[in-house]
Parts: C-alpha cells; sequence; structure tokens
C-alpha cells in the first residue's frame, strides 16, 4: 500500500461509500469525428450536457491514486475530446470518496535519480491538460492530495464538494510537489498558505480552499459538486467556442507574464475576435435583442 494511501485510509471511514456518478454507465467512448471508438482502463468517459464531455478517474481500490498508465489514458482522452468540435468544455472528477489520493508511490519508490531526471519523470503528466485548449472544471470530492491537488489546480476552474480535502504531503515522503505544485498552490492561495501547506503536509477541507480561493465554489454534497460543475460547463459550451478559447488563452497568460506585458497581449486577442463571425453574429443579436447562433467560426 502507497504512503499516501495509508495517510488517507483512517480518513475514509468517516464519509459513507460512495459510487461513481449515476451518468457514467459505459467506460466507451466514441468521438463524433473518430472512425473508431477506443477503450481506457483508468477513466470513464460520457457527455452528459449538450457540448460537455465528464472524465471520471477510475481506480476506485487505489482511490484513484495517480499513476503514468492513467495519465497515459487521460491525455490521450484529452486529445481527442480537444480536437472533437462536439466537445467544447470538460468536466474532470473521481469518486465520491476521491478525487485523487495522490501519486502511487509504489511506481515512483524505486527510481534513482538518473532515472528520473534522465526521462523527465511526470512531466507527460501535466502536458496534455496544460495544452488543452477547451476550459476543464474539476469537480473535486473527498481526497484531493500530492498530485491529485497539483491535477485539480492544471485545471480551469475547481468545484469542491464538502468533504473535499487538498493538500501536498510530499514533505512526509522526503520530497516535495513535483508537477506544479508549489507553484500553482502559491498563486492561488498566497506565499504563506502555500508555505504552511507545503512545509506541514497538512489537508485544507473544502471551507477553507474556498475562503482561500484555491476554489471558486463549496457546495452542499458531492453529487451537487458535479452537477454544478456540469451546469456551468454547459453555459461554457453554449458560447462561441473561439471566444472561450480566447478567454481562457488570456486568463492563462496573465498567470506567467507582468500585468503590461498582460494587457497588451489582451488587447492583441481582443482585436484578433473581430476577424470571426462570432463576434459579428453575437453583436448583431445582442443590437437586434435576438439570442446568438454561434458559428464556432
Amino acid at each position: 500500500m502507497s504512503t499516501f494511501l495509508r495517510t488517507v485510509r483512517p480518513y475514509a471511514s468517516r464519509f459513507t461509500p460512495s459510487t461513481l456518478p449515476r451518468m457514467l454507465p459505459s467506460r466507451r467512448f466514441q468521438s463524433s469525428d473518430a472512425t473508431s471508438s477506443e477503450t481506457y482502463e483508468h477513466i470513464l468517459i460520457s457527455h452528459p450536457r449538450p457540448g460537455v464531455s465528464l472524465i471520471t478517474l477510475n481506480r476506485p481500490k487505489q482511490l484513484n491514486a495517480l499513476s503514468s498508465p492513467l495519465f497515459s489514458d487521460l491525455n490521450s482522452a484529452l486529445s481527442t475530446l480537444d480536437s472533437s468540435p462536439s466537445t467544447r468544455c470538460i468536466v474532470l472528477t473521481g469518486s465520491h470518496k476521491s478525487f485523487a489520493a495522490g501519486a502511487d508511490i509504489k511506481e515512483m519508490s524505486t527510481l534513482t535519480f538518473a532515472e528520473a531526471y534522465g526521462r523527465d519523470f511526470i512531466k507527460s503528466w501535466s502536458q496534455q491538460i496544460s495544452n488543452t485548449t477547451k476550459p476543464i472544471i474539476a469537480a473535486v470530492n473527498g481526497y484531493a492530495l500530492g498530485g491529485g491537488c497539483e491535477l485539480a489546480m492544471m485545471c480551469d476552474i475547481i468545484y469542491a464538494g464538502p468533504n473535499a480535502q487538498f493538500g501536498q504531503p510530499e514533505i512526509k515522503l522526503g520530497t516535495i510537489p513535483g508537477a506544479g505544485g508549489s507553484q500553482r498552490l502559491l498563486r492561488a492561495v498566497g506565499k504563506s498558505r502555500a508555505m504552511e501547506i507545503i512545509l506541514t503536509g497538512k489537508m485544507v477541507g473544502a471551507k477553507e480552499a474556498g475562503e482561500w480561493g484555491l476554489a471558486a465554489r463549496v457546495f452542499d454534497t458531492p453529487e451537487a459538486c458535479v452537477e454544478g460543475a456540469l451546469d456551468t460547463a454547459e453555459t461554457v459550451a453554449g458560447y462561441g467556442g473561439l471566444a472561450v478559447k480566447a478567454a481562457k488563452e488570456v486568463v492563462n497568460h496573465a498567470e506567467e507574464v507582468g500585468l503590461s506585458e498582460g494587457v497588451k497581449f489582451e488587447r492583441r486577442v481582443f482585436h484578433g475576435l473581430f476577424g470571426t463571425k462570432d463576434q459579428k453574429v453575437g453583436m448583431e443579436a445582442f443590437v437586434k435583442k435576438e439570442k446568438p447562433e454561434w458559428t464556432h467560426e
């Protein structure tokens, strides 16, 4: 059993056993523009709302502990969904008990420095999700620890259920976050709180996560958390695809540059949208007080 799992199992008995969201009956995903279906071992895919795809991490016995095979499935699915015109927003979730209880320590416990550094271990874990152009909403219930917390923070929006627990307990393993945890956590909650979380390995509950700005919203039940994420995803999917893509791009760019350069970049993208059909559709519909019919062009 991994150290992460030994850390969280004593807490698991506090929560009632959960099942995967009821809208996930199948493990087979057929893209609307694909010629063949693809089966995934560690994730489930469904399309519960117009323009919305739902990815559910599916390693229940391991509390959705993250591993390279899981990320291989996730990266493949994200690549397919990002290129599919029928998907315009993505929701990522786990079970009611655990979003992802950390990395699978068995996979990395015996690695040497040469092996970890030489093949840039876990780099691929964040590559695809960071490159996905469509918005991704994390619906977090239960444990989001270590790599699970990092995975949630890689998403564009985090919604939390009442029993969500965030944390970066790598210090307890003699190491530190390795998939962007220290960088994204600092930007989300500030230096002092990020330092406390990372240096002590403490868990942060849903209420604190919402108050600190780590989570955008906190819900009363796990089911409401997933439904809330789907509601928001459906709203986002209902807008013009190019404007949504541009909005995500400029906000993410703001984390990487200073204010002056960020404002210039935003303005350039804003100007560029005047060359799209949807800008004309949206503004003309507003003037005529009609509902816009987006072309995504």
